[in-house]
């Protein structure tokens, strides 16, 4: 092999040794699950952003709650409601049952749908929160992961030279560009998880803010129904 293809990134990685092929493999396959994990979270918060515009839009376009509640039957069967509507249909649901009883009084009532909606909305906040600890531990650690690599790799260069009479940078070069390609690998696998889990803390962040706001004002509007029947 000769010196070029040495110092290519594939002669690099080929010539590493064992351990920090090791290394170089385990940041390779951080990387890639956290690409996945990357676009599908930018896939299900925009449907998820979306899906809060529309049912808003619905909601407040002064519809029927009881015709608003029937709409979603058909998605609610086949699992394919989520977000703020999911919100919607717990505490609706819960408020209606309680009141078809007719044994619970009106606090009583509002206690039931207030309690259903705040479960609904912990269901959403972990689905709005899936794989974003991953990212963030990918983004933390992988750095690290990286400099040990290279740390590793250094030493074992120098171990080399220690053999050797005469040293000069050809052959000090291989080795030290062995051990780096671990550090530019971790910050490969790093910055793109941590500017990822950045982004979607904050949309997730957001959604929740809204459905919470939401749940306050269908609150309210359901204390009002209670109240004047």
């Amino acid at each position: 092999m000769n010196a070029g293809e040495q110092l290519s990134l594939w002669g690099l990685i080929q010539n590493a040794s064992l351990l920090v092929q090791l290394v170089m493999l385990l940041l390779l396959l951080a990387s890639v699950v956290s690409w996945v994990m990357i676009v599908q979270r930018g896939f299900y918060l925009s449907r998820a952003k979306s899906a809060l515009s529309g049912f808003e839009r619905r909601f407040w376009s002064g519809a029927d709650l009881n015709q608003l509640f029937r709409e979603g039957n058909a998605r609610a069967e086949k699992g394919r409601v989520h977000g703020l509507e999911s919100i919607f249909r717990a505490g609706f649901t819960e408020f209606t049952r309680l009141r078809q009883q007719g044994r619970s009084g009106p606090e009583a009532v509002m206690d039931g749908s207030e309690r259903a909606m705040r479960v609904a909305m912990s269901r959403e906040q972990e689905r709005l929160e899936m794989n974003l600890p991953f990212l963030a531990s990918v983004g933390s650690v992988s750095p690290y992961i990286g400099l040990f690599g290279t740390v590793w790799g250094i030493m074992n260069s120098f171990r080399g030279l220690a053999t050797m009479h005469q040293a000069t940078i050809a052959t000090v070069a291989p080795g030290i560009s062995e051990a780096l390609v671990a550090t530019a690998m971790g910050l490969f696998a790093a910055i793109p998880a941590v500017l990822a889990y950045n982004r979607y803390a904050a949309k997730a962040e957001w959604l929740l803010s809204s459905y919470e706001t939401f749940a306050e004002e269908f609150s309210s509007i359901l204390h009002r129904k209670v109240h004047s029947s």
